[in-house]
């Protein structure tokens, strides 16, 4: 059975209660966590959280029958400055400890863009040496992460290193973990060149990661006079979820589905438009 999640810090609150309130207001199953930006006494620092503080958080949780599909801890591996980039591994090294005390068991991130902080488009994003960058950072993580037997999630997207499925399939299989888990993001992997691909690229990424699949993000949007896409609230753009959900059934029929930009007043509506097509 499918189940329906957010990321905690588009809910617009902080702290565990407050986040688990909306959560029953919305009735949704629980969250994305991004523990530094929805937890207020929490910050972007290695060493920074606690196995107490995650235990609290967890104990909450599992008190309203709420759980975490995903801990993200996303970081750009590829990044011109290689103490953002030190410092992304520790933090995300933290919290593939504390996964467990969280409640959770895969932590994730994108594969990044030469283009630091952006994280959009750069033509050294595509070439072999940026691959097996990633291939060699994501290989150390997941082998940091099967000793504490807990998850790796990878997530493409068409401006990274990993800019469709058949990269990131390479990667995947050059690291060789069985603690890989796939973050599946349909509007990452489009811009104006392919959106008229959309289907065949969720066919192509369903088909190659299967059940690997940990969480589809779920997202929508427009396309603007000039060919670019403009992401908008889920059920006001042009992403058929009808066709969308039927696809994943059949491939993930316990599939996680989590909002992600989705935010404030769309919310409502957005959750609405997915339930009645799950």
């Amino acid at each position: 059975m499918m189940k329906l999640f957010i990321r905690a810090h588009d809910l617009g609150v902080k702290g565990e209660e407050n986040i688990i309130g909306r959560l029953d207001e919305l009735g949704l199953d629980g969250v994305q966590l991004v523990a530094y930006k929805c937890l207020e006494d929490v910050q972007y620092l290695p060493g920074n959280i606690t196995a107490q503080r995650a235990e609290k958080f967890r104990a909450a949780f599992e008190k309203a029958g709420k759980t975490i599909p995903l801990i993200g801890a996303y970081f750009n591996p590829v990044h011109p400055d290689e103490e953002k980039i030190k410092k992304g591994i520790a933090v995300f090294r933290d919290y593939l400890s504390l996964a467990k005390d969280f409640g959770g068991s895969i932590v994730g991130s994108e594969t990044g863009s030469y283009n630091g902080d952006k994280w959009t488009y750069h033509p050294q994003n595509r070439t072999d040496e940026a691959v097996e960058r990633v291939i060699r950072t994501f290989s150390e993580l997941c082998g940091y992460a099967e000793d504490r037997g807990v998850n790796v999630g990878m997530e493409g997207a068409f401006g990274h290193v990993c800019w469709k499925p058949s990269v990131l399939e390479y990667a995947v299989k050059t690291i060789g973990a069985r603690n890989i888990r796939i973050i599946f993001d349909l509007y990452n992997y489009l811009d104006g060149s392919n959106i008229g691909k959309m289907y065949d690229i969720l066919e192509e990424g369903l088909q190659t990661f299967g059940d690997r699949i940990c969480v589809f993000h779920i997202k929508d949007c427009t396309v603007n006079e000039d060919g670019s896409l403009k992401q908008c609230g889920v059920g006001k753009g042009i992403f058929d979820y009808d066709r969308i959900l039927a696809e994943i059934k059949k491939v993930c029929p316990d599939a996680n589905l989590v909002f992600e930009g989705t935010t404030g007043d769309d919310i409502v509506p957005a959750v609405k438009h997915i339930r009645e097509r799950m």
